[in-house]
């Protein structure tokens, strides 16, 4: 696919309710502080076993800060081979004033 879709925290909620992947990669500190339930923390160290693990066809939704990284990620993720990326516009500080 090559792509990825940006979306909305109220979305990325809703997909919550699938079998999905939920991919947090802000800062070990900033995870361990809080994040979305389920969600995997990834980093430069643990990028390359996620992905030839992973199930490609699985929802691959990608989480950062504010919803600027995160694009970059879900592109990567995508280029990959992973069908259905999306990154979180807002990021997780929009996400924890919401939920």
């Amino acid at each position: 696919m090559n792509n990825f879709k940006r979306i909305s925290i109220n979305k990325a909620n809703e997909l919550l309710l699938e079998d999905l992947y939920i991919i947090d990669i802000r800062d070990q500190d900033s995870f361990n502080a809080g994040h979305i339930d389920n969600a995997i923390n990834l980093n430069n160290k643990n990028m390359q076993d996620f992905i030839k693990s992973a199930d490609k066809k699985k929802i691959t939704v990608v989480y950062c800060y504010h919803g600027n990284s995160s694009q970059n990620a879900a592109h990567y993720l995508s280029s990959k081979g992973f069908e259905t990326a999306y990154s979180v516009d807002g990021g997780f500080e929009e996400w924890k004033n919401d939920y």
